[in-house]
């Protein structure tokens, strides 16, 4: 959450000449309402259903960058979904870049929705702590901005 999956994906798929598809949108055009809005009506196990079966139809893509929510790799066996359909990247911050980075987000984000801004930092080293050893099984580790987009490119060609 708040890593920039959606803008470096587009990037990458520029450059890589593929097209890019971005999990939440397809969510919220295929039924008609906000993830945030969706989290609040019916929950958040609902939706990592509603989500997984739309990861199961990502698999059928080809030459797509495809950007996931945070939480998409943490349940069920969608990790081992992604890694079987293509190469999978982890876009790593520290906790502190994270919620720096989410302070000045303005979407709504549903997890955060009743976290108290001055637990902030401490809520995202907790859940980070919870969801990375998910996000370790990814194919590359990149350490965005310090990391060279371009070497990525190369070893995902």
């Amino acid at each position: 959450m708040g890593s920039g999956k959606s803008g470096l994906g587009k990037k990458l798929a520029g450059m890589l000449g593929f097209d890019f598809a971005d999990l939440d949108e397809m969510f919220e055009e295929r039924y008609r309402i906000s993830v945030f809005d969706f989290f609040e009506k019916y929950g958040e196990e609902y939706f990592r259903k509603m989500e997984r079966d739309l990861l199961l139809e990502t698999t059928e893509m080809v030459n797509t960058v495809i950007s996931t929510g945070g939480g998409t790799p943490c349940f069920q066996d969608n990790m081992e979904v992604i890694r079987k359909s293509g190469s999978s990247v982890y876009l790593k911050y520290s906790a502190a870049e994270l919620t720096e980075r989410l302070k000045h987000i303005k979407r709504q984000r549903p997890l955060l929705r009743d976290i108290d801004p001055a637990g902030l930092g401490d809520w995202i080293s907790g859940h980070l702590e919870e969801r990375e050893k998910f996000y370790l099984q990814a194919d590359y580790i990149f350490y965005p901005p310090g990391d060279d987009f371009s070497v990525l490119i190369m070893k995902i060609n």
